[in-house]
């Protein structure tokens, strides 16, 4: 009678045995686990070292464009207060100064109040 599948070997192979040296197992292995922790722990994203970036304050990535524009035509209103209240204090140049950077405020107010007309006349449905 013939069997199909033949006897298995009566010696016990190594599973090691395929590895020339311990030095490639231990390679293999290295790998496996840096594979494994890449997938399975991956390392939360470092901080940003942006060279650039040398400021005390900085603005939430979570904020939309609505309340950028909010709170940048708010801070120019209290600039343009102050500046106004500067140049009545002062005399000569440097109530022109004063003034000029009143009015450049006064500019950046209304670029920001028309960017703000836009994003809410693009928000809401025209009327008919």
């Amino acid at each position: 009678m013939d069997k199909s599948v033949p006897d298995p070997p009566l010696n016990k192979t190594n599973p090691l045995s395929g590895f020339d040296s311990t030095e490639d197992l231990l390679k293999d292995r290295a790998a496996a686990e840096r594979a494994l922790d890449h997938y399975l722990n991956p390392k939360p994203p470092e901080p940003s070292t942006d060279q650039r970036i040398d400021s005390l304050f900085s603005v939430t990535a979570k904020a939309d464009t609505d309340t950028l524009l909010t709170s940048t035509s708010e801070t120019l209103a209290s600039v343009k207060a102050m500046a106004e209240d500067l140049a009545f204090e002062v005399e000569g140049t440097r109530r022109s100064v004063a003034l000029g950077i009143h009015q450049l405020v006064e500019l950046c107010q209304l670029l920001v109040d028309k960017a703000l007309d836009q994003l809410e006349a693009s928000g809401s449905p025209a009327e008919m």
